[in-house]
């Protein structure tokens, strides 16, 4: 019983953890994500009139849109240089996200009060470039090449370069950190050579708003040739992996369970040895031998029942101490959150109840089986 309580404890502390950890990515991402992200299904940008920017911010529930021209682009510093993801984006969005809250340095704006263009830098990116502040000698610049056929040698006047300042640091998450650079909608468009051209609008809702509605709605109106993601489809692949993960956590652990509920195999073999006479005694006073292995069977879903249950409510009673005061740390001082996230859901508890009583139910049918072969004539003496 106490190996079946503790196999159950541990499958829904560990599947708990796996929730906490999904939450806590799509709460970083939150972040950065727009509630809804538009984007051509071929190729890599599409053309944005203001009638169809109208038309998108005409549906109920939409609060705001920013248009996006997002790319790879070379960001040098002195004698520095980094690869990043350059996002240029409407100032609209520095108003609707959350990424103060993750501010290191500076201010959240693209330009200064003297008009020059800012940039808002991923901790990592600036760590690179070894940004210094308040100082007006040197300029970052943002590199992007001209349409280069492969296999052409690349010269000076095919290279777009802008120069741009630091305005200000965040740090999040490391795949943000160390890539992401933010840029006004500007300067996107003179370092790409972008001009009605846009790679994504993001959409974002009103509070309380109907997500799927919207998104049906938006489908519906921008056909085919567009695409529409909400925050967990832009991030399929990583939310995949942690489901992934915490199934074969899942598996791993139910076996596990299972080796330890040999214990209750031996001790119920070890029960119908024992009591081989009393045995005898039920099929001398009319018992079968379907009524002697129900009670063997019933012996070993009562361990179930009981050990799972004590497990089951020892692991929530853990998960909520450790979502209340953080027991167990993550032991970094630069992570989102410094102790291990958790979040309960009613399913597993569902799942592992289940499998950890199948697990026993078969430990025990064997014994039961057994039992129910006692012989009674050589066990009346």
């Amino acid at each position: 019983m106490i190996g079946v309580a503790i196999g159950s404890m541990a499958l829904i502390i560990v599947l708990s953890v796996f929730n906490g950890l999904g939450e806590v990515l799509r709460s970083v991402y939150k972040t950065f994500d727009p509630d809804l992200k538009i984007e051509a299904v071929k190729g890599k940008s599409f053309e944005v009139t203001e009638a169809f920017v109208s038309q998108i911010e005409d549906i109920e529930g939409i609060k705001s849109t920013a248009q996006v021209i997002e790319d790879n682009a070379l960001v040098t510093y002195r004698d520095k240089q980094v690869v990043v993801r350059m996002k240029g984006i409407e100032e609209s969005y520095l108003r609707v996200n959350k990424l103060d809250t993750f501010l290191l340095r500076g201010e959240l704006k693209f330009q200064n009060s003297t008009g020059d263009e800012l940039a808002i830098l991923g901790a990592g990116v600036a760590y690179e470039l070894d940004i210094k502040w308040n100082n007006d000698l040197f300029d970052m610049q943002i590199i992007y090449p001209r349409n280069v056929r492969p296999g052409g040698t690349l010269r000076t006047n095919m290279l777009r370069k802008i120069r741009i300042d630091a305005g200000a640091v965040f740090s999040v998450e490391t795949a943000y950190d160390e890539s992401l650079v933010l840029t006004s909608l500007n300067v996107a468009k003179r370092v790409l050579g972008y001009e009605k051209q846009r790679t994504s609008i993001e959409a974002y809702l009103e509070p309380g708003a109907n997500l799927e509605r919207v998104k049906s709605e938006l489908k519906n109106i921008l056909g085919t040739d567009f695409k529409v993601t909400d925050s967990d489809e832009q991030h399929a692949e990583l939310l995949k992996a942690v489901k992934i993960e915490k199934l074969f956590v899942y598996i791993g652990l139910t076996f596990i369970t299972l080796i330890a509920s040999f214990n209750i195999f031996f001790s119920l073999s070890m029960l119908a040895i024992e009591k081989r006479r009393d045995m005898s005694i039920l099929f001398a006073i009319g018992a079968t031998k379907k009524l002697v292995r129900r009670v063997f069977l019933k012996q070993g879903v009562m361990i179930a029942f009981v050990g799972s249950f004590i497990g089951l409510f020892a692991g929530l009673i853990f998960c909520w101490l450790q979502k209340e005061f953080g027991l167990i740390g993550l032991g970094m001082t630069n992570s989102v959150v410094q102790a291990y996230p958790v979040k309960v859901v009613w399913l597993d508890f569902l799942w592992v109840g289940l499998s950890i009583s199948v697990v026993t139910m078969v430990t025990a049918y064997r014994p039961a089986v057994i039992a129910s072969k006692v012989n009674p004539i050589h066990h009346l003496d």
